[in-house]
């Protein structure tokens, strides 16, 4: 019973030193995006057809360095909103620990949302604020929502992974490699809380202990189901 007492308490001691941890003024993130994002104006503009209007009303994501960033800032948005539903109404019986840590995700979300709407507008490239469709997920049930960001942080990691050979300028590459490592971390998080220990299992890392890298190609299908705005990714560089 001593024992039993005794994890009980270690366990109640880290969830609160985790969230302690875990709590950071939005501010902070918002200060950092800015001066990413004051970074990113200042390299070279470069022209794009992002932000066209397609007959079916479709929106091109653009080409070049412009169109994989319309590319990140499409998935930014989704993952963003979907937080931000998942805080304005939680699912039953949410700890206090969880709302900490999805609040801190969401906002992250929402700093690598503005850091990339900033920087595409500067440069006169991005895409517009874009609808969202999320009536496929039950945000009562801690199942529906912690499978949901789970699919979508797994496949935002494997965005990056498989954009950033497309990318020409080392400066961005370097943001986006620094933006993925966050989300990494998200993915990591999610996947612990619906099972422990599969943060790292064979379902994303092969056998040379790489994670799983996808081309727009394969994600943005998966994304479109839940963006009523259609993505034209036509133009994006192969």
């Amino acid at each position: 019973m001593a024992t039993i007492q005794s994890e009980q308490t270690l366990t109640g001691s880290l969830e609160k030193e985790m969230a302690r941890l875990s709590r950071r003024k939005f501010l902070g993130y918002a200060g950092a995006g800015a001066a990413l994002t004051a970074f990113l104006v200042s390299c070279t503009k470069q022209n794009s057809d992002a932000g066209a209007r397609g007959a079916d009303g479709s929106v091109s994501l653009g080409s070049g360095d412009a169109g994989i960033l319309n590319y990140a800032y499409a998935l930014e948005q989704l993952e963003a909103a979907f937080y931000v539903k998942v805080l304005t109404t939680p699912y039953g019986n949410i700890s206090a620990l969880e709302t900490a840590m999805l609040s801190d995700i969401r906002d992250h979300e929402i700093a690598h949302r503005e850091f990339f709407k900033n920087a595409l507008t500067a440069l006169g490239a991005a895409i517009p604020v874009l609808e969202f469709d999320f009536t496929s997920i039950d945000f009562t049930s801690r199942t529906s929502v912690l499978g949901t960001s789970k699919a979508f942080e797994d496949l935002g990691v494997s965005a990056y992974n498989g954009a950033g050979h497309l990318i020409k300028s080392a400066d961005y590459l370097v943001l986006a490699g620094k933006i993925v490592s966050v989300e990494a971390r998200h993915a990591s998080y999610i996947r612990d809380l619906i099972s422990m220990n599969s943060f790292a299992d064979d379902s994303i890392i092969d056998a040379n202990g790489l994670d799983v890298s996808n081309p727009p190609s394969v994600v943005l299908p998966i994304a479109q189901k839940y963006i009523k705005t259609i993505l034209d990714g036509s133009s994006l560089p192969v």
